[in-house]
C-alpha cells in the first residue's frame, strides 16, 4: 500500500474515532455524575449542613412546643441508735436509744410550657427558613458537583482523543523518517531534510508520551472528583457527540432567575437572617411561662423504734414501736411565671449584633449572586458558542488539511513536491484533528455550564 493511503487512511481513523462504539462496561458523563452524586467530598458536607439545619429547627420547636416528662421516685431513710439528750418543753429529756426506718414513693407527670414567648416563635419561623435555605443549598451543591464532575469527565476524554492523535502523529512521524532515511542513501534528498524527519520524530514522541501522562493525570482527578479510588474506574466512555442545542439569551436568564438553587437559598438565608434579628431583639420583651405537676399516687411509710422512761425518776422502762403511713392520690401542683430580663450584661445586645453580622453577609451574598447572573448567562452562552464555532472551523480545517494532503501527494508522486511539503501536511492534518478533538470536548464543558448557569434540574 502506498504510504500516501497509509497517511489519508490514518487521518481518517483519528477523526472516526470520535464516535467509537459504546462498550456495555464503559463509563459515560452521566455514570460518572451518579457516582458523584453519592460518593463525592461535596455532597457528604452538603448532608451535614442539612443535619445542622435540622438540629436548629427542631431546637427551635423546642422552645415554643411543650414538654411532658414521666417522673418517678422510691427513697428511704435508716437511722439506728440515736442517743443523747431531746428537749419536752423546756425540761431536757435523756434518749437512751432511738432507731428509724422511713419509705416513700410517687410517680406521676411534670410539665413545662413556654405560653409566650416573642423571641421563641420568631426564632421557630428562622430556623424554618433556614431549612429551606439548607435544603436549597444542597441542590445547589448537587448542581456544582455535576458541572464539576462533566468538566473532568470531558477533560479526561479528550486527553483520550489527544493521546490518540499523538500516538498516530508518532507512527506517521516514524514512517516519515524511514521513508526520508531511505531516499537520503539513494541521494534524493539532503542531510539537512533527514535530520529535520528525526527531529519531527523526536518531537513527536515526546509529545505522545506528554499525552499518555495527561491521560493518567486526568484519570486521577476523575476519581477524585467522583469519590472512588482511581483502580475502580474502569473504562471511560470517549464518545463526543456533535448535537448542537439553540439556546435563546434572554429564556436562559429568566431560567436562571427562577430555577437557580443558589439563589433561593440565598434568599431564604437573607429572610432566616432578618427573622433571626428580630428573634433577637424580642428577647427583651416578657416571656410566660407554665408548669404544672400532677402525681396520681405518692406513698410515705415510717417506723420509729424509742427508749421509754420514767420522768420522774429517770428510769428506762423499754422500747416502745410506732409505725406510720401515708397515702396521697391525686396531687396537682402549677405554676405561672412572667419574667422580662432588665440587664443581662450585655447578652441580648451580642445576640443582636451577631444576628444584624449574619443578615448583612446574607443580604450582600444574595445581591452578589443577582449581579452576576447576567454576566455568568453571558459568558457561559459565550463559551457554548466559541466552543462550537470552533468546532465547525476545526471540521473545515480537516477537510481542507485532508485535500491538501491528497494534492500534495500527487505533487510528490510525480515529482513537483518534497518529502517535507508532504510531511508538513501531514502535521496540519494532525493539528486540525487535534483542534477538533478539543472543541467537541469543550462543547460538551459548556453545555454542562449553561444547565447549572440555568438552574437545570437532575
Amino acid at each position: 500500500m502506498r504510504p500516501a493511503v497509509l497517511v489519508t487512511l490514518a487521518a481518517f481513523a483519528a477523526l472516526s474515532s470520535l464516535a467509537p462504539s459504546r462498550s456495555l462496561a464503559a463509563m459515560t458523563a452521566d455514570d460518572a455524575v451518579k457516582i458523584a452524586l453519592q460518593k463525592s467530598g461535596d455532597i457528604v458536607r452538603a448532608d451535614a449542613n442539612v443535619l445542622t439545619a435540622r438540629s436548629g429547627l427542631w431546637g427551635a420547636y423546642s422552645g415554643v412546643l411543650p414538654s411532658v416528662s414521666l417522673v418517678g421516685d422510691r427513697g428511704g431513710s435508716s437511722t439506728r441508735e440515736s442517743r443523747g439528750t431531746q428537749a419536752f418543753g423546756s425540761a431536757p429529756l435523756p434518749n437512751f436509744s432511738e432507731d428509724a426506718v422511713s419509705y416513700s414513693g410517687s410517680w406521676g407527670f411534670s410539665g413545662r410550657w413556654s405560653v409566650l414567648d416573642p423571641s421563641g416563635i420568631v426564632g421557630l419561623s428562622s430556623a424554618r427558613a433556614g431549612m429551606k435555605a439548607a435544603d436549597l443549598g444542597h441542590r445547589a451543591s448537587r448542581a456544582d458537583v455535576r458541572l464539576f464532575t462533566k468538566q473532568r469527565f470531558y477533560t479526561t476524554v479528550k486527553a483520550m482523543h489527544l493521546s490518540r492523535v499523538q500516538s498516530r502523529a508518532l507512527r506517521l512521524a516514524r514512517d516519515d523518517e524511514r521513508r526520508v532515511r531511505a531516499l537520503f542513501e539513494v541521494g534524493s534528498v539532503s542531510k539537512s531534510d533527514l535530520l529535520k524527519a528525526q527531529v519531527r520524530t523526536a518531537s513527536a514522541q515526546l509529545d505522545s508520551t506528554l499525552a499518555d501522562h495527561d491521560v493518567i493525570t486526568q484519570r486521577e482527578l476523575l476519581a477524585a472528583q467522583i469519590g472512588i479510588p482511581s483502580a475502580q474506574l474502569g473504562e471511560i466512555d470517549s464518545t463526543l457527540a456533535t448535537e448542537h442545542a439553540t439556546l435563546d439569551p434572554s429564556g436562559v436568564l429568566e431560567e436562571a432567575r427562577k430555577h437557580r438553587p443558589d439563589i433561593q437559598a440565598a434568599e431564604a438565608s437573607v429572610k432566616s437572617a432578618e427573622l433571626a434579628l428580630r428573634s433577637a431583639h424580642f428577647a427583651r420583651l416578657p416571656s410566660v411561662v407554665l408548669d404544672g405537676i400532677y402525681t396520681p399516687k405518692s406513698v410515705t411509710s415510717s417506723n420509729f423504734t424509742r427508749g421509754v422512761f420514767d420522768v420522774s425518776t429517770w428510769a428506762f422502762l423499754g422500747t416502745a414501736h410506732t409505725d406510720l403511713a401515708s397515702t396521697t392520690k391525686d396531687d396537682y401542683q402549677g405554676r405561672v411565671s412572667v419574667s422580662m430580663p432588665i440587664f443581662d450584661g450585655f447578652a441580648i445586645d451580642s445576640r443582636v449584633a451577631l444576628a444584624r453580622s449574619q443578615m448583612l453577609n446574607a443580604r450582600e451574598t444574595h445581591a452578589a449572586l443577582l449581579r452576576n447572573l447576567e454576566g455568568e448567562v453571558r459568558q457561559s452562552l459565550l463559551s457554548y458558542q466559541e466552543a462550537t464555532e470552533r468546532e465547525a472551523l476545526a471540521r473545515r480545517a480537516v477537510e481542507s488539511a485532508s485535500e491538501n494532503l491528497n494534492l500534495i501527494q500527487q505533487k510528490y508522486n510525480v515529482g513537483s513536491a518534497t518529502i517535507l511539503d508532504l510531511i508538513d501536511a501531514q502535521v496540519q492534518l494532525q493539528r486540525a484533528a487535534s483542534e477538533l478533538v478539543s472543541a467537541l470536548a469543550d462543547i460538551r464543558v459548556a453545555e454542562a455550564l449553561v444547565d447549572r448557569v440555568r438552574g437545570k434540574g437532575e
